[in-house]
């Protein structure tokens, strides 16, 4: 299993290092790239659903589909399924896979745009720790899932905007104030896709998501965010493990949830908090489990399982990737099905 994994976190540092031109071109450019990357787990009983282009405006998609629709390539959902015929449950991991993030029309400095072609690490975690988990010890009590969200934040006359007001899959409306917090958009049609389409009971989102990530768990772990305090241990420990080192980040709603954090009079909420010194890193999670339905199943204590991890340090070490992810995903999934065995 050591080596299989080896083998999959080399394509994670290999995709990091690509150009965002390179990057684009070959995850959204030609469809049957990934069609042809995906032949190899057909064996295994893997599908696979690409939603693109404007398809994703049509189908209400909006979060994602602004975010990436100024990029000469059109934004992605791309899902892959195993489901065997044993499964009990459903899990889904996201990655956010933001292939070059200028910023949008909230442009990036010239010293903060540099190294941004690695904010697509989220979804080479998801996508290779889901590759590595299927060619070795596939889930027999669960269905798996990896939900690629891909896009661009370009900017050009097509661009999304400061006070627009998007819908999102989830149904909820967001009031645009910052398009350089762009990955929390694409995750929450990503989350909102499981919740109405894979009857997810777990789901674990994983993006580099926010600056103040290292400020919160530092520069070698990972935060993680979670409705349950089980759940946030066995993802802690599966990071341990594996040598992708994560530590818990505050949940409490009540204090750093939506409501307090991006309140809007005109929409549902904003999407980026006006205070920035009251846990941004849970803030910019919570955006996310506020996309989670029904409500009750995603609250603290509810049935289902939860994980937002924000991995925006750990994914680079200098200009490089680490790989970081695939081995906290692989060890988890193993953790899963023995939870689910009985």
């Amino acid at each position: 299993m050591a080596s299989v994994i080896l083998q999959t976190v080399a394509p994670v540092l290999e995709a990091t290092a690509l150009s965002a031109a390179a990057k684009t071109l070959l995850v959204l450019g030609t469809k049957t790239r990934l069609l042809a990357a995906a032949e190899g787990l057909a064996a295994a009983g893997v599908s696979l659903e690409v939603i693109q282009g404007t398809e994703l405006r049509d189908r209400g998609y909006g979060a994602i589909w602004n975010v990436g629709k100024a990029s000469e390539h059109l934004p992605a959902l791309v899902i892959l399924s195993h489901r065997p015929a044993g499964a009990k449950k459903s899990v889904a991991w996201v990655g956010k896979g933001i292939t070059f993030d200028t910023g949008g029309l909230a442009i990036k400095t010239k010293e903060g745009m540099p190294t941004m072609k690695v904010d697509m690490g989220g979804s080479a975690g998801v996508f290779h720790g889901f590759v590595a988990t299927i060619l070795t010890e596939p889930p027999q009590n669960y269905s798996l899932h990896a939900i690629l969200c891909i896009a661009e934040n370009s900017v050009d006359e097509r661009s999304f905007r400061p006070d627009d007001i998007i819908s999102s899959y989830s149904g909820k409306t967001i009031e645009v104030n910052n398009t350089d917090a762009e990955g929390r958009l694409v995750l929450c049609d990503g989350v909102a896709h499981a919740c109405k389409h894979l009857d997810a009971d777990v789901i674990v989102d994983m993006a580099t998501l926010t600056g103040a990530q290292a400020y919160a768990t530092g520069l070698r772990h990972g935060g993680v965010l979670s409705n349950q305090e089980s759940f946030e241990s066995l993802v802690v420990s599966s990071g341990r493990e594996s040598g992708d080192l994560a530590y818990p980040l505050i949940f409490c709603p009540e204090l750093i949830g939506i409501s307090t954090l991006m309140k809007s009079e005109v929409a549902d909420m904003k999407n980026s908090a006006s205070d920035r010194s009251n846990a941004p890193s849970t803030g910019a999670g919570m955006f996310v489990h506020a996309h989670l339905s029904p409500e009750d199943k995603w609250a603290e204590g509810g049935e289902g399982w939860w994980a937002h991890i924000d991995m925006a340090y750990p994914v680079t070490v200098g200009a490089r990737g680490t790989g970081w992810g695939v081995g906290l995903l692989t060890t988890l999934a193993q953790k899963l099905e023995q939870q689910f065995s009985s």
